[in-house]
């Protein structure tokens, strides 16, 4: 499995930028998906040759103003641009912003007493790996009849990945999946001992589910968005959620879910035994 994460992000984000987005023309024989690499050369004042050279891996290490270039170029948005930086650092050989740290397990009582606050909305709190380290009660009625909770130490990446009844409770597996992998390859991925160990374990049980993905995607799964989710008491349920990032100290994010649609409200409703209304439906919010 390739460990040019750095590489593959650049290619990826240049085959996403059309022509018209940066000024260009659009030729009628362009067979090049988004930008050529001559033309991510020239916008970013770099040589062709130096920008083969980053997306084959042969080099690793470009400079400050470079990456500003690249990063302008490319059209990267801040997330996007913090990502490109630490995949620059991450390919240092030694180099882990985490430094020996393992994933972080304890939750604060002040995250504790914030999922307090959080009730009846599903949210869980969730660590690097995708540890589920703690969650609502409202969480618990929606994520526990469908297995996701099973297990002394449940894990949601291990959950979409090796539990069939995932492909049951997930319509749409496959952009969850994709969402999964996004996660784990934030920062340093391999770089890291232990999202390389579960990488390790999900390549050998699921074969090119996984690893498919992991030679595909980059980074930085969305903060935002609509799960669908399929629950076996009240059916399929449209999730919108938010992710909050807790201090780089914590190395923990947190995950609300909301009702996308009146029909989800009234079935979160029902769950929670609340009277209706407790969760009010989103408006105008949107798959994907």
């Amino acid at each position: 499995m390739s460990d040019n994460e750095l590489g593959m992000f650049l290619r990826l984000r240049r085959e996403a930028v059309t022509p018209a987005e940066v000024g260009l023309p659009t030729g009628p024989r362009r067979r090049t998906p988004g930008l050529r690499r001559a033309e991510l050369a020239t916008l970013a004042g770099v040589s062709v040759e130096y920008v083969t050279r980053l997306e084959q891996g042969r080099d690793r290490r470009p400079s400050a103003q470079v990456i500003s270039a690249l990063a302008d170029a490319l059209r990267l948005t801040t997330a996007e641009r913090v990502h490109l930086h630490r995949l620059t650092k991450g390919a240092e050989p030694g180099f882990s912003c985490r430094g020996d740290a393992g994933p972080a397990r304890t939750v604060r009582p002040t995250v504790r007493a914030l999922l307090d606050r959080l009730e009846p909305a599903p949210a869980v709190l969730l660590n690097r790996l995708g540890d589920i380290l703690a969650h609502t009660a409202g969480y618990e009625r929606l994520a526990g009849p469908v297995g996701l909770l099973d297990g002394s130490e449940p894990n949601l990446a291990r959950f979409v990945f090796t539990d069939p009844r995932a492909r049951t409770a997930y319509p749409d597996w496959a952009h969850v999946a994709d969402e999964q992998v996004a996660a784990l390859k934030q920062g340093p991925f391999r770089a890291d001992p232990h999202v390389a160990h579960l990488a390790d374990e999900l390549t050998v049980i699921t074969g090119d589910a996984f690893s498919a993905r992991v030679a595909t995607l980059p980074g930085l799964p969305r903060s935002s968005g609509v799960t669908r989710l399929r629950h076996p008491e009240v059916g399929e349920l449209r999730l919108a959620y938010e992710t909050l990032e807790l201090p780089a100290d914590d190395d923990q994010r947190l995950i609300v879910h909301l009702p996308a649609d009146d029909a989800t409200s009234a079935a979160l409703d029902r769950l929670t035994g609340r009277h209706p209304g407790a969760l009010r439906a989103l408006r105008a919010v949107s798959s994907g």
